[in-house]
């Protein structure tokens, strides 16, 4: 029976890419050490890490996880079943160290054979994705905003592709921005300068705010060399809805990106390559780890409900310890193709 399961793994994962064969890929070993000793002891320690998923755009394989922990479980939070790797290690413990590494294929993914007319669908289905966060308000000066963007637009294709366009051409990438950004939307209005959370955050908030569904997806970049430390490699991206087709790949942020490591204007040619390959398409080099604003995580956190699970987070004697400080929190995450 064990020779059995071995041969459907093998076999799956050699057909799979072959469903995608036009697509690109990119492929390699993501490996997260941490090490939760140094912090104060005599206190229980919690960690929460995003746990990865097989889905359409990425196969996950090999997944390892050891540790001196006192127990650990994949969960997943009620509201969005996000999966997460929960660890926990008790007061009496001198050590307090976790090894999680998984291989991962991922596809590029590129959907632009839009439909020409727009399929039927119930926005009640897609509530959740409608509805603001704590950070992404969608009435006030975002409504405003929003309906002003995409003026006398009706069909759900050309208010994203309008809302799009006025993200690439009005926000841009401040590299200050600490980690990938808290996603502060009317923050972001009155100074749009960020990093991808910030800007996909602003993609969201507009879309909703005039009825197109959408949500941003957080992951983590893959190298292109043999062995890359991706300590500090989080990405968030975003999708919308576009009924009769399906989810569809957006990612302006890496389009300010560019330009900036470019020193690209807006009327340059390569900018326009960029927006044009990034209104439906997301390249190979990124795993996407989960989705969702203001989780409660299982079990739930001492702390308020989390912004965003791009990062690990965790806690000791119920204290949060800053996720966007690996040196103190001390944790490394390495790619390895």
């Amino acid at each position: 029976m064990k020779k059995a399961f071995l041969l459907i793994g093998t076999l799956l994962c050699l057909l799979w890419p072959l469903a995608g064969m036009a697509a690109k890929q990119a492929s390699g070993t993501i490996s997260m050490e941490f090490d939760l000793s140094e912090q104060p002891a005599g206190q229980e320690a919690k960690l929460w890490i995003p746990y990865p998923l097989s889905d359409d755009d990425q196969l996950v394989t090999k997944v390892s996880i050891s540790g001196d922990f006192a127990e650990s479980a994949v969960y997943s939070d009620q509201k969005y079943s996000t999966p997460m790797l929960y660890a926990r290690w008790d007061k009496e413990a001198t050590s307090r160290k976790l090894v999680f590494s998984f291989h991962a294929v991922r596809n590029e993914v590129v959907k632009k054979d839009f439909p020409d007319k727009e399929g039927t669908w119930n926005p009640a289905d897609y509530t959740i994705y409608l509805s603001p966060t704590s950070l992404g308000p969608i009435d006030g000066i975002v409504k405003d905003l929003a309906d002003k963007i995409v003026a006398d637009k009706t069909f759900v294709y050309d208010k994203a592709k309008a809302i799009y366009d006025w993200i690439c051409e009005n926000m841009y990438r401040d590299p200050e921005t600490k980690g990938c950004g808290p996603g502060d939307v009317c923050s972001l209005l009155a100074t749009p300068g960020g990093k991808c959370t910030d800007i996909h955050s602003v993609f969201v908030a507009l879309a909703r705010a005039v009825g197109v569904p959408a949500r941003e997806v957080f992951g983590i970049r893959q190298g292109k060399e043999s062995v890359v430390d991706i300590t500090k490699w989080q990405h968030c991206w975003a999708e919308f809805f576009l009924p009769g087709y399906g989810w569809v790949p957006v990612d302006p942020a890496d389009v300010r990106k560019m330009m900036l490591k470019h020193d690209l204007k807006l009327e340059d040619k390569k900018t326009k390559e960029y927006r044009e390959y990034f209104w439906g398409a997301w390249d190979q080099y990124r795993v996407k780890l989960a989705v969702g604003r203001d989780l409660l995580l299982n079990p739930p956190q001492a702390g308020k409900p989390l912004n965003t699970f791009g990062y690990p987070y965790a806690e000791v004697g119920g204290e949060i310890i800053d996720w966007l400080d690996p040196a103190s929190f001390k944790y490394t995450i390495t790619y390895t193709k």
